[in-house]
């Protein structure tokens, strides 16, 4: 392998290219990037940077040790891609020829084309986003927040920590239930609540208001109206794959990839936020947006693109963040399916607790609510587990047979 070209300038690509070097490959390294910044870091972009306690500067990703020596092509993403002759078209008409091509182009944040165009709707994704938000928050000013992920409820407590009357809706009965369950859900979506924000859950936008290029306020399903200054949109995200269309990869909700991030596709691999690893512990491929899985696998997959013989090696549990108002939350494994909770340390109702999720007694996911030492040991033991299992699991196969495999985001 001559040329390696990276596409996707974020944490999965930097940390791409680094294993790449790391791993020996020394010829021409191209990194692809849609933004005209180098790698920034974006989970403090929905925290400290929203409340300026850090700058742009401080979000960079890149150390004084790097030696990538890499050629940077920023501020003209990959707008198609030719995978029999590897070759990557971007949007400015440049073409970047290469022997092996690593996707890593993330994904963005879901519109509501009702709100298109109107200069207080918000999303929250890039630092774009987050520079053009971070003055609206304002106190006194009303904020609407459709949508109760993580990035929508990160953004309404900062919001809130400034001052502003907040109101979260949301369509499911009970927030992030897909990630910690209905009960751990429960005890978050409460955590707004003690913080002086309103949660509406089971709740439909039938109509907006607006008036001189701004949403005024929404209707929702029953009749209440919400009078709106800011409306940010929080109803998750997508996978930059559109450029793949007609390319001959197999995409189905993400790039689909075997268990080390190959495609089905020889010389093309994918990892991130836009690929569908097939997961063993769950038997299905999986799309998973968290930062360490783009941290971690980078290094799987580009030790499987440069070597077609590479041992495969177990993934370490999934695992995420998110600090609201003054709680950190912490969540690793899995917790679909699991049919017992226990609450091993603290109180669920003062929001500092450590929740362990089993399935037929054995534990599958761990969540700790301002208990970081304890949820340090419960994560290591549940990758312990999961390597255990590893070893003793049949070979996976390869990624066109796992075609109809179920994909869950």
């Amino acid at each position: 392998m001559e040329t390696l070209a990276i596409v996707g300038a974020s944490l999965a690509g930097l940390s791409a290219a680094r294993a790449a070097r790391a791993h020996g490959f020394s010829g021409r390294l191209v990194i692809i990037g849609d933004e005209p910044h180098r790698p920034y870091d974006r989970p403090p972009l929905s925290k400290d940077f929203l409340l300026g306690r850090i700058t742009a500067e401080d979000l960079s990703l890149e150390a004084e040790t790097d030696d990538l020596q890499a050629e940077w092509l920023l501020g003209a993403g990959a707008a198609s891609l030719d995978a029999s002759a590897r070759t990557i078209v971007l949007k400015d008409g440049r073409t970047v020829q290469a022997d092996g091509i690593l996707i890593a182009t993330g994904a963005k944040a879901r519109q509501l084309p009702t709100l298109a165009g109107l200069s207080n709707v918000f999303t929250l994704r890039t630092l774009a986003d987050a520079q053009s938000l971070a003055p609206e928050l304002v106190a006194g000013s009303r904020m609407v927040v459709i949508g109760a992920g993580f990035i929508g409820a990160e953004v309404a407590s900062a919001a809130a920590s400034r001052g502003m009357e907040v109101t979260m809706i949301d369509a499911a009965p009970v927030p992030f239930t897909a990630q910690l369950g209905t009960e751990m859900g429960a005890v978050v979506g409460g955590l707004h609540a003690a913080n002086g924000v309103e949660l509406i859950s089971s709740a439909t936008v039938e109509d907006f208001y607006s008036g001189e290029g701004n949403v005024t306020g929404m209707r929702l399903a029953g009749g209440r109206y919400l009078a709106a200054d800011v409306v940010v949109v929080g109803i998750g995200a997508e996978p930059n794959t559109g450029w793949l269309e007609g390319s001959g990869l197999e995409v189905d909700g993400g790039v689909v990839c075997d268990s080390m991030g190959r495609t089905n596709i020889p010389g093309i691999s994918a990892v991130g936020d836009c690929a569908a690893w097939y997961d063993e512990a769950v038997g299905a491929h999986l799309r998973v947006e968290h930062w360490t899985g783009a941290l971690e696998r980078a290094g799987i997959a580009v030790e499987a693109l440069l070597g077609p013989d590479a041992v495969r090696k177990p993934h370490k549990p999934h695992y995420f963040w998110s600090d609201q108002y003054d709680v950190r939350l912490q969540f690793a494994g899995h917790s679909a399916g699991y049919d017992r909770l226990e609450i091993e340390v603290g109180d669920a109702r003062t929001h500092s607790c450590l929740a362990v999720y089993y399935r037929e007694d054995i534990p599958v996911a761990v969540l700790g609510m301002n208990q970081p030492r304890l949820f340090t040991k419960w994560r290591r033991s549940l990758a312990t587990s999961l390597a255990a299992s590893f070893k003793e699991s049949p070979a996976p196969l390869a990624a066109s047979e796992l075609a109809g495999a179920a994909l869950a985001s």
